[in-house]
């Protein structure tokens, strides 16, 4: 390894980013790990089970947060952004925007104190099905682990509330954002996706109807600390969901929205099938599909739910969704293709599979990349020294990500080896 070499910044906190942080790190190279929100894990966290062996995210994460967390090669900066990168490979700068956290740290947040507040924030982890206090943790697993302020929501009387609850130093609301210049080596970008929205799909009825949900939403409702606690529920009455219906290609493979097949929707929605059969035994299943794609070895997690016969497979884009005001129940206008019959059938909770959509639409890199006609970077991108992965480079799983994450960081120490004079 080259003993001067700057350090390795990776843009994204991820599965991705967090990969390329230990594997570069675990062989002696100094990386600075950027990420937005108040905790690192990305979307994956926010997972019930992986497939196909249906396991919970914790299996990888807390491994990947135990080698952060015992490597001091590593520095960590959360609900922080990169504002500019200039330079070139092996001679970069870059000016890094920490935002105030304002717990100083010096205390622990007593639970009895959140509870005496009164402002709520949608809930973003659980993608908004349910509400937390501007003071709040994120999530069971959160790394950095503690307690996060939402000033935005907290009112001058909550503010006051928290004042007078904690210890003198315990909030210092003098805090503002931070700017801090660095010098590194080479950069990763890790930036990841997000979900399609789905309230531009018109016809599919989400956000007019409460019992129309998406494929993100239904991981969280399956997870024992999802807003449902681990039930499969209807959000308009809290009822089990008994009859679901599995929308494929939810503005997928549609030259009006993501033109693109995401290549992982077929497997969630199968994946969330069984979540509902193991959840509620009697339950039925109908998944509406163009193609259903299984790569590789996946493809006998899709025979073995052939053989349910609680399962229904219907091979048929879906035009509209309209909603029974009686029962709130979901009515589905769509033609079998095999069979050309134009059905309305009726299901008590509609799942939308939307598509991955990178995050690097919309947003700003400090330095000018090329990216795609989908909005992702292309391999290496086009400035030496600087590299993308995972799902900043084309939809993928998290087995891809992780194999694609070590790659970057191979680049990455590639191109601080080859400087050394």
């Amino acid at each position: 390894m080259k003993s001067n070499a700057k350090p390795i910044l990776v843009i994204g906190g991820g599965i991705a980013g967090m990969t390329a942080a230990v594997e570069a790190a675990e062989v002696g190279y100094d990386v600075i790990l950027v990420e937005k929100e108040a905790y690192l894990g990305g979307r994956v966290v926010q997972m019930n089970r992986y497939f196909p062996k249906m396991c919970p995210p914790s299996c990888g994460f807390e491994i990947n947060v135990r080698r952060i967390r015992q490597n001091p090669r590593i520095t960590v900066y959360t609900l922080s952004d990169v504002e500019e990168i200039s330079g070139q490979a092996g001679d970069f700068k870059a000016v890094l925007r920490v935002k105030p956290k304002y717990l100083t740290g010096k205390y622990p947040v007593d639970v009895s104190v959140v509870e005496k507040l009164t402002g709520e924030r949608n809930n973003d982890f659980n993608y908004g099905m349910d509400r937390t206090k501007g003071l709040y943790f994120p999530h069971d697993m959160a790394y950095p682990h503690g307690y996060v302020i939402d000033r935005e929501t907290l009112s001058d009387t909550d503010a006051g509330v928290l004042q007078g609850s904690m210890p003198d130093d315990a909030i210092d609301w003098e805090m503002t954002d931070e700017k801090i210049k660095v010098k590194i080596g080479a950069v990763i970008i890790a930036a990841g996706w997000k979900p399609f929205d789905a309230t531009k799909l018109d016809t599919l009825g989400y956000g007019q109807y409460q019992n129309v949900v998406t494929n993100v939403m239904m991981e969280r409702m399956a997870s024992n600390n999802g807003p449902t606690g681990g039930e499969i529920t209807r959000p308009s009455d809290g009822r089990k969901a008994m009859n679901v219906a599995f929308v494929q290609c939810a503005g997928s493979r549609d030259e009006n929205h993501l033109p693109y097949c995401s290549a992982v929707c077929c497997m969630a929605s199968l994946k969330q099938a069984r979540y509902l059969r193991d959840k509620n035994e009697n339950s039925k299943t109908t998944v509406f599909y163009i193609d259903i794609r299984t790569i590789g070895r996946l493809e006998k997690f899709y025979y073995d739910m052939l053989d349910d016969a609680n399962i229904s497979f219907v091979k048929g884009k879906v035009a509209a969704i309209s909603e029974n005001p009686d029962s709130k129940n979901l009515i589905l206008d769509v033609e079998d293709t095999i069979t050309r019959e134009n059905n309305h059938p009726e299901f008590e909770l509609v799942v939308l599979a939307t598509g991955m959509a990178p995050n690097s639409i919309n947003i700003k890199f400090p330095s000018e990349l090329l990216l795609n006609d989908y909005g992702f970077i292309e391999g290496a991108t086009n400035i030496e020294g600087i590299y993308s992965a995972g799902c900043s480079k084309h939809p993928c799983d998290v087995s891809s990500t992780t194999k694609d994450a070590t790659a970057a960081a191979l680049k990455a120490i590639q191109c601080l080896i080859g400087g050394e004079e």
